[in-house]
């Protein structure tokens, strides 16, 4: 459990090294200790309370910052890291950690890699049964229920909901937190392009849909208050059953 959520990290290959999965673990715990809105001693809570100036800002949070504002624009305003007057990147470091993590194993020339947090998930290559990794959507008016399952390899995953951590996704138009539909998931060709824009598709409620159609090397299946479903045109290819 690291930024309050499980972390899973698979490597097929046979060359797996214990030592490489233990410095992504440790590299997650960084980032949470940098990143976290609620520990005391962090870069975000130092930033907060004031005691920070912005010249004195680490580099990994002016990476963070830069990102955020480019999603900002590329989201109509439907992405943020202010809310309420607090500074939360919360919604963008998820992605970008697991993104992070899975080019460092690339780099040490893992071609077959699962690096999943919270439900949010790079895949490379195939699982250990050789075919591509299976990944499922659950129901969110009924969570041990999957509704969807996936076969996916060489991209990312990402789901924005409310259905395990209840309403807790900033609408930065509406100044509210999102409550328009249950649940959207959003592929894409790395997981910080999926999460980011998971996070301000679902602030935008049943437009979200449109919204991830517009966007290249997107596709997404969003489920309404109303327990129905829309995809993009796209979707259809990932769907196993």
């Amino acid at each position: 459990m690291i930024m309050g959520m499980p972390v899973i990290i698979e490597i097929v290959d046979i060359t797996a090294k214990d030592e490489d999965i233990e410095e992504i673990f440790s590299d997650f715990r960084k980032i949470d200790e940098r990143f976290s809105p609620y520990k005391e001693t962090s870069e975000v809570m130092l930033i907060n309370r004031g005691k920070l100036a912005r010249g004195d800002y680490s580099q990994e949070m002016n990476k963070i910052i830069a990102l955020a504002e480019e999603t900002k624009h590329a989201t109509n305003g439907f992405f943020t890291t202010t809310i309420r007057g607090l500074f939360d990147p919360s919604g963008i470091v998820k992605g970008y950690a697991i993104w992070e993590a899975a080019k460092k194993l690339e780099k040490r020339g893992y071609e077959n890699v699962f690096v999943e947090i919270g439900g949010d998930i790079q895949i490379k290559g195939v699982s250990s049964s050789g075919s591509k990794w299976v990944v499922g959507i659950r129901n969110p008016f009924q969570t041990d229920e999957i509704i969807k399952v996936l076969s996916l390899t060489n991209c990312g995953i990402a789901t924005s909901g409310t259905y395990l951590r209840g309403s807790h996704i900033y609408n930065p138009v509406s100044g509210v937190n999102a409550t328009d539909i249950a649940s959207i998931t959003v592929i894409g060709k790395n997981v910080y392009e999926a999460d980011r824009f998971a996070t301000a598709a679902f602030a935008m409620g049943e437009n979200g849909i449109s919204f991830i159609q517009s966007k290249q090397y997107l596709e997404a299946y969003m489920i309404t208050n109303n327990e129905r479903a829309y995809f993009t045109e796209g979707f259809s290819k990932f769907v196993q059953m």
